[in-house]
């Protein structure tokens, strides 16, 4: 099945393969922008998001126990895209002003209108999000994520669901990170916790709910 990619050119399924920033995986490709916010925007979008954002620890029921998630989220969006996923389902705070500026400068990029984002705030080393996709039904074939961080570096791991073949990036102050094509239904993605002494990170992940 052939492939476009965001930027109208044809996607080859050679893994690993790089065109225009583009990198091309077995099943998959994502745009890295290290630097896509400069530090003087990420310092003063990290500060803004850190104290007006309305930060909650969700939970899960699994075998009988009430499980809190390693990080704090929100989830904010078009007020009719609720988002289920790990047995619970969020309803949509509005746009805020921060939001809305990050989300319009993706979508220069893009050219995609997103209608919602799913915030997390991980604390330090043992907030994290273990492995998992963004494959859920809402979201539809193929979805195009597109990942923005602010604060501390964390790693993000890649991991090919059928051969295993694993992937990292470093996700760096103000970068941008877009996943697109088949990526959400064939790797899964996680943060894992470290040991290292390491500041609070703000991540942001922008969607089509459909």
């Amino acid at each position: 099945m052939s492939q476009i990619d965001i930027f109208g050119n044809p996607i080859s399924q050679k893994s690993g393969s790089q065109k225009e920033g583009l990198t091309v995986l077995e099943n998959g490709e994502y745009v890295c922008y290290p630097n896509f916010f400069s530090k003087s925007e990420s310092d003063l979008l990290f500060k803004s998001l850190r104290s007006n954002i309305i930060w909650k620890q969700e939970s899960m029921n699994m075998y009988g126990k009430k499980i809190y998630f390693p990080r704090l989220t929100a989830w904010y969006g078009n007020n009719d895209k609720p988002y289920s996923f790990s047995g619970i389902t969020l309803q949509p705070l509005p746009w805020t002003s921060e939001i809305l500026k990050i989300k319009s400068k993706i979508e220069l990029i893009t050219k995609i209108m997103f209608n919602s984002v799913l915030l997390n705030l991980y604390r330090d080393g043992n907030d994290s999000i273990s492995w998992h996709t963004d494959a859920e039904k809402e979201l539809g074939i193929n979805p195009i994520i597109a990942s923005v961080n602010f604060g501390a570096t964390r790693k993000f791991q890649l991991r090919h669901i059928k051969s295993k073949e694993k992937l990292e990036i470093e996700l760096t102050h103000g970068s941008l990170l877009i996943m697109q094509g088949e990526l959400q239904h064939f790797w899964q993605h996680q943060v894992p916790k470290t040991s290292k002494p390491i500041g609070e990170r703000i991540n942001l992940t922008f969607r089509v709910i459909k």
